[in-house]
């Protein structure tokens, strides 16, 4: 009995069979950028609409895909891999930098990668929500790669001496929930504040997560005396006045 027909591998139009493929993927991901990301969103895109859009047909597109839910994952881990670069190049150029340039580097390299092209945030901060426990999975294991990022960022600067030995795992997530909430709602036109400001805000958030705690002075209460102007212990009782006897 004849085996399964294998994919060709021959050149086609001076293209391999293997950059044929890529190529189609590519497209199918360029325009699933723009309908998820710009158009009616992913749960209004059908297999047509998007095998039309990227200029291929159905066929090719389960050739590549099971279904718009394995295109939705595979462009929202490009998403994060795009910010993730721009992150580890932004440290490599700042590593002998003190804390506060080399967290403002990074961070700044980061939101600057995410924002420059709105679609980019629709799909990593909204399309991405709610779509099955499976893409949900994987929303929260690139949230934790990004904690242990943060985390490993810590760490180095405890061996600098510029942050505080501690376990800064709950405050790196507690960070990233604000990245994700702020840069949804600037997006979403609900921050009355420039792109710049928001940055800022959220480096200045970095900042006080690496830093180590400033020893808080203990506070005095105007008109309360002070341990220095407590009376010290009582002396012996003074004698009584005796009278000076005459001649």
């Amino acid at each position: 009995m004849a085996g399964r027909l294998s994919a060709p591998s021959g050149r086609y139009a001076g293209k391999s069979a293997e950059e044929r493929k890529a190529e189609r993927r590519r497209r199918f991901l360029d325009a699933a950028l723009e309908l998820f990301g710009a158009g009616p969103g992913y749960r209004n895109t059908t297999v047509a609409a998007l095998s039309e859009a990227a200029g291929l047909s159905t066929r090719q597109f389960y050739e590549e895909f099971r279904s718009l839910e394995d295109v939705l994952a595979a462009l929202h881990l490009k998403v994060n891999d795009w910010a993730e670069a721009a992150v580890l190049d932004a440290a490599a150029r700042t590593a002998d930098a003190p804390l506060a340039e080399r967290a403002a580097a990074i961070f700044r390299a980061y939101a600057a990668e995410v924002t420059h092209d709105p679609r980019r945030i629709r799909i990593a901060f909204v399309e991405i929500i709610g779509v099955s426990p499976r893409l949900e999975e994987q929303r929260l294991a690139r949230r934790a790669r990004w904690v242990e990022l943060i985390c490993a960022e810590a760490d180095a600067a405890v061996v600098r001496g510029e942050a505080a030995p501690r376990d800064h795992r709950l405050a790196a997530t507690g960070f990233i929930g604000s990245v994700n909430g702020l840069l949804h709602d600037w997006n979403a036109g609900w921050v009355d504040a420039t792109l710049d400001e928001v940055v800022d805000e959220l480096v200045r958030q970095l900042l006080a997560i690496l830093r180590p705690p400033e020893t808080p002075e203990t506070p005095q209460t105007p008109g309360r005396p002070t341990a220095a102007d407590a009376p010290g212990p009582p002396g012996p009782p003074d004698a009584p006045d005796v009278p000076t006897p005459t001649a």
